[in-house]
């Protein structure tokens, strides 16, 4: 077997391969590869191929593999530190997921997502082919609460957004190899945004509340949010205004959604300077220009807490 280990802040320019030719050999690879799971099957046989692009903590892996399944389960949750999300193109073959007390039954080209936060099932009886695009939370522009709506259903790859989003992806997995320096980068996490919106369709459609939290005021805050992260005179008190409600309501609804608004503010800024400094659009902008843009003035506080969030100054960061 040739085993590669894919972690998340990790950029490879190849294409990573490995295959596994016994089951115990998959069942360490996948857990290498992704999060860490428990691997089932009952096979005597078994074939399992994987083929990866990481972009700093963004990866997009082809599996392809003889049926089995595959668990997240409470014990290992609690190992890890980082949340993401997983979405599953179907490729070939036949799956099911289960997570948050739903289950979808997948076919070729249908979608799925579901969060490495919680508990999840998948299981592929036959043969199968996938693509998998697994992503930070705050990559996305939604709140964590509302996507999980949507975990575990199937959105149809024949259908709605799903008739453009779908081949799309599929593209995607038939050219890992484009996926390289800082292009690939800005494809990739353009494929982030194309779910995203594909995401606030789905919850349009579905329009269900958010339990326990002030949803459809929450959605319209964090889209002004966005909208409004370039200001750097964005405040709790501005934004409440703009909403006709105070300051302290607008943290309850933060708070009921186990965050704050300046905590909210800070990661959006963050991850579009994020973006930005791997651009190959903006390479001739400077450090200090990219974080003005989202509202940042302060170059040494940005790079104190760019440093923070993910591990590396700002430069560094946008050298690797």
């Amino acid at each position: 077997m040739t085993t590669v280990t894919v972690p998340p802040n990790r950029v490879f320019d190849p294409v990573q391969c490995a295959r596994a030719d016994t089951f115990a050999e998959w069942r360490t690879l996948v857990s290498d590869s992704f999060v860490p799971l428990e691997v089932r099957s009952d096979a005597t046989e078994f074939q399992g191929t994987l083929r990866s692009r990481v972009l700093d903590e963004l990866s997009i892996v082809e599996v392809t593999a003889n049926g089995h399944q595959v668990l997240r389960t409470p014990a290992l949750i609690s190992r890890s530190d980082r949340h993401y999300f997983k979405l599953n193109l179907q490729l070939s073959g036949h799956g099911i997921l289960i997570q948050d007390n739903r289950e979808a039954h997948l076919r070729p080209g249908d979608l799925a997502v579901y969060d490495t936060h919680r508990p999840y099932t998948l299981a592929f009886e036959q043969n199968f082919r996938t693509l998998v695009l697994m992503f930070p939370h705050e990559a996305l522009d939604l709140p964590v609460e509302s996507v999980g709506q949507l975990t575990a259903r199937r959105m149809a790859g024949d259908a709605g957004l799903g008739r453009m989003i779908s081949p799309f992806m599929v593209q995607l997995a038939e050219n890992l190899e484009a996926l390289s320096g800082t292009t690939g980068h800005r494809l990739a996490y353009n494929a982030v945004d194309l779910v995203a919106t594909m995401f606030e369709s789905e919850l349009s459609i579905r329009r269900e509340p958010v339990a326990g939290t002030h949803g459809d005021l929450l959605t319209s805050i964090r889209q002004y949010i966005e909208a409004e992260l370039g200001d750097p005179e964005l405040s709790p008190a501005g934004i409440a205004a703009a909403h006709f409600i105070s300051t302290r309501q607008l943290h309850k609804v933060f708070h009921e959604a186990d965050t704050t608004v300046s905590s909210w503010i800070r990661a959006r800024r963050l991850e579009r300077c994020r973006r930005d400094l791997r651009d190959p659009i903006l390479t001739d902008r400077s450090v200090g220009v990219i974080s003005a843009r989202w509202g940042l003035l302060d170059p040494a506080h940005f790079s104190r807490i760019f440093r923070t969030a993910f591990g590396e100054p700002p430069s560094t960061y946008r050298r690797g």
